[in-house]
């Protein structure tokens, strides 16, 4: 009894302690929410701003809206660092130090040009401190900046009559608008028996905008919806080391074997296409027609704001044997500004900065007018391009999807090409935009940040504005003997028919100068044999012609594993890895996001532009938004 009485006191102490631990123990602390204001040292919002937080590992981004507020969510305790860019100011950079204890505080600091509040609020309120810095114009500051948010704007130089009485759209706030996104449905790939269909075709595609889409979701805290996450998109917004096209064929191919990091069963393809890279300054002229959609839904900063932020990176890239005309619509299509030679950058940009937004949006009609101007000047010898800039959001005229998609088909004719730029979130019509790149030879790139359009309008210029291959096919035909079955990884909508590929009327997809494509195929091998797994064929035309050229490339398996392959082809499996969890394709086997970070890491290589580095991040926050799922928009 003795023994019994000592050994529960014994059991009875143990748990008192351990109770006493539990209490001293802090719960975990709650992610929480800043917010934050950019304004005028008059006290006007400032919108359109790129603000960006890091801390702990994580890269958010976002952009004020038009009463200059902005928000993070899922925000740890920590210290973070706040930096915050508009073309015309220099960059600010703020420090917060968040720990996890008492009240939550409005700081608000102001300088002569500009000040901030930020609050910062969670279901545990912190503490915020704040460093100040000083901000000072810069070289592009430009002095209307905070008046095109808070007054009424100046009038056009050249005001349309149709566009005259169109509504000002002013800074103020307004509610969230309902969702209406719109993006096509994407079916991923199935597996392919090779003894029933060995043969399978597909168009290139070089467009980015799906990979720009996708990080503005995750820097909000998002998770994208599945159909908006095009891994072919993604894989191609990168550069890779493809060797340059030798002899007169404006491209080169590629092709590597090696393992599947996500099933041990498979084995993975990659083809790569480099297109002929080309000197700016040898360059053709360039006849453009700006099309901007000026309609209300543009109205937020990170729409029409931005599109004329992106458009001055590309206006100071013109030469003077260049020529703009703009044209923009809203309830009616309009000519702003008539041919104007790229050396006189000021009446371009003037006529850039004086529009604004208001009314509804006769897409279509905007069309018509543009590629009537960009015929009109047309260089036999040079570029002839209509760049469209617009969320997409159609709703006077020709709007449907089969009306748009006729229009277009109809005006590529002409020897005009179409490219276009995406912006906006909630009612963004990814799909009609996607469509009406393809199908007016051009590309389609989505603007998610000032960055972004210095990629596209100064990093990539020559391949944004100049084509050096239109229709490009690809057909693959597998060995049944080695290659028991296959699926392609992404490039679903690219698909075509196998009698396709010799039909020189079927439209496909165009290469810009120095541009790159790369396609992955997952296989099953149907032995242990190695050897020449498929046949590449390749069809192109050159821009001005409509007779088809073909070209020929093997592909062999040389038994490497997935980390003997080329840093290339690891970083290009990395995202095509990264794509499928985003997508939780059926065939993602055993992806994981730690697999994909270990992978990216390892095949990063050179990166100048900071871009590989940046996608490291967007893993890291991909991995914290997609444990808990966020609904997206």
């Amino acid at each position: 009894m003795k023994r019994f009485l000592a050994t529960f006191l014994l059991l009875a102490a143990f748990a008192c302690t351990s109770n006493k631990n539990a209490v001293l123990t802090p719960p975990p602390a709650a992610p929480g929410t800043i917010r934050g204001h950019v304004q005028t040292s008059d006290g006007l919002p400032l919108p359109g701003v790129t603000v960006t937080v890091e801390g702990l590992g994580r890269r958010l981004t976002t952009v004020s809206d038009s009463s200059g507020t902005y928000i993070f969510g899922g925000v740890m305790p920590g210290v973070y660092s706040i930096v915050a860019e508009l073309s015309g100011l220099q960059t600010w950079r703020r420090k917060i130090n968040v720990p996890a204890a008492g009240a939550s505080l409005v700081a608000t600091l102001r300088t002569p040009s500009v000040s901030e509040s930020i609050t910062v609020t969670s279901e545990a309120p912190y503490v915020i401190g704040v460093e100040e810095v000083t901000v000072s114009a810069s070289r592009y500051a430009r002095a209307d900046a905070v008046a095109k948010a808070a007054a009424p704007p100046p009038p056009s130089p050249v005001p349309p009559p149709a566009l005259a009485a169109a509504p000002v759209a002013m800074a103020t706030r307004v509610e969230p608008a309902p969702v209406t996104a719109n993006y096509a449905h994407v079916e991923d790939h199935a597996f392919v028996e090779t003894r029933t269909e060995r043969v399978t075709t597909f168009a290139i595609d070089v467009d980015r905008a799906s990979y720009a889409n996708i990080r503005r979701f995750l820097t909000r805290g998002l998770v994208p919806p599945p159909d908006a996450v095009r891994i072919e998109e993604m894989i191609n917004y990168f550069s890779y080391h493809l060797p340059q096209p030798a002899g007169k064929v404006p491209f080169s191919i590629t092709t590597e074997v090696a393992g599947c990091p996500w099933n041990v069963q498979s084995r993975l393809l990659r083809i790569g296409i480099q297109g002929r890279n080309l000197d700016r300054w040898k360059m053709a002229p360039n006849n453009l027609v700006f099309l901007l959609d000026v309609s209300g839904s543009m109205s937020p900063p990170d729409r029409l704001p931005l599109i004329q932020s992106a458009f001055h990176v590309l206006v100071d890239q013109l030469r003077a044997e260049d020529r703009v005309s703009i044209v923009v619509y809203a309830g009616a299509a309009g000519l702003v500004l008539p041919p104007t030679s790229g050396a006189d950058k000021t009446a371009i940009l003037n006529a850039i900065d004086h529009l604004r937004s208001g009314g509804s949006t006769a897409g279509g009609q905007g069309i018509e007018l543009a590629y009537k101007i960009a015929l009109d000047n047309f260089l036999r010898d040079g570029n002839n391009r209509v760049i469209l800039a617009t969320d997409g959001d159609f709703n006077v005229g020709v709007s449907s999807i089969t009306d748009l998609q006729n229009l277009i088909e109809e005006k590529r004719k002409s020897g005009i090409y179409l490219s276009v730029l995406g912006v906006g979130d909630n009612n963004l019509q990814d799909a009609k935009m996607e469509m009406l790149a393809d199908k007016g030879n051009g590309n389609y790139s989505y603007l998610d940040s000032l960055k972004e359009a210095e990629k596209v309008f100064k990093q990539e210029l020559t391949g944004t504005l100049v084509t050096i291959a239109k229709d490009v096919k690809v057909q693959l035909e597998f060995d049944p003997s080695l290659v028991a079955s296959y699926r392609q990884i992404g490039y679903e909508n690219r698909a075509l028919a196998n009698k396709d590929f010799d039909d020189d009327t079927k439209d496909a997809g165009e290469l810009g100068a120095g541009h790159s494509v790369t396609a992955l195929y997952e296989f099953v091998p149907a032995s242990n044999a190695r050897g020449k797994i498929a046949t590449i064929n390749l069809r192109y035309k050159e821009p001005k012609e409509e007779t088809s050229q073909l070209i020929s490339a093997s592909a062999a398996d040389e038994g490497k594993s997935a980390y003997e392959a080329s840093s290339d082809m690891q970083f290009a499996t990395a995202i095509a890895e990264f794509g499928m969890l985003l997508r939780n394709s059926p065939h993602k086997g055993t992806a994981s996001y730690d697999d994909v970070i270990h992978l990216a890491r390892i095949a990063r290589g050179e990166d100048l532009e900071g871009v590989r580095e940046e996608f490291l991040r967007m893993l890291d926050s991909a991995r914290h938004v997609t444990g808990p799922r966020v609904a997206a928009q």
